[in-house]
């Protein structure tokens, strides 16, 4: 166990200590594995979401801690595994490790004077980390929100050096007639919110047409690695 180092290393031991003390003495709370949480972790993620965009800073306090009430049960149940067993302390271990070997220009004698160069330098020990990773698409969850996951693969493509270009049948004809894009995040919600409308009146699912489109990026920076 980590040594205490100041009143909010402190708070931080209560509430894991209190959280030990709810499985220990709760029905409910016993029964439920780490698959059974994931609902709860899914809606409290949402929720600090819209504390952070549109909430007090009392509501964004209230969220933060209800997230982390969420780790500190996922890793109570880990405690008591037979047989892999880790606690509260390993996890913040193995994040605090991460974090040092992730910032040698902060605990190290690496330089980073821009944010490109604090990129790089994560970058190169993350990718020491997952040595054994074989493609850049490794370790993306596709559980992703559909629009989360096109930006996460449109940089993975831009790393594998595929351009996604659109598949459209007047693209291929070559009469597409050019628009210029959005130039704020607002007109980009905008423009989102136009094309979902054009689903809609074509009886187009939206999920399911940007999912399909995602499955053929994957397979298009695969077949580029191969």
């Amino acid at each position: 166990m980590t040594e205490d180092v100041g009143p909010s290393s402190d708070a931080l031991r209560q509430a894991a200590d209190t959280m030990r003390a709810v499985r220990d003495r709760c029905v409910w709370t016993q029964q439920i594995d780490h698959r059974a949480l994931v609902p709860y972790l899914v809606e409290e993620s949402a929720e600090l979401i819209d504390a952070v965009e549109e909430g007090s800073r009392a509501e964004l306090r209230e969220e933060l801690g209800d997230l982390l009430w969420q780790v500190l049960f996922h890793a109570e149940i880990a405690s008591r595994d037979p047989d892999d067993p880790f606690d509260i302390d390993d996890v913040a271990r193995g994040l605090t490790d991460k974090m040092v070997r992730r910032h040698p220009h902060v605990f190290g004698d690496a330089v980073a004077t821009t944010p490109e160069e604090v990129l790089v330098h994560w970058n190169a020990a993350k990718a020491a980390e997952k040595h054994e990773r074989t493609s850049v698409l490794d370790g993306v969850s596709e559980r992703m929100p559909s629009l989360a996951l096109a930006q996460k693969l449109v940089g993975k493509a831009a790393q594998a050096g595929v351009a996604p270009a659109p598949r459209s049948s007047s693209d291929e004809r070559g009469d597409a007639t050019e628009h210029p894009g959005p130039a704020t995040e607002s007109e980009l919600g905008d423009a989102l919110l136009a094309l979902v409308s054009t689903a809609r009146a074509n009886g187009w699912d939206a999920e399911r047409a940007l999912r399909e489109r995602l499955r053929l990026l994957q397979a298009e920076i695969r077949a580029a690695e191969r």
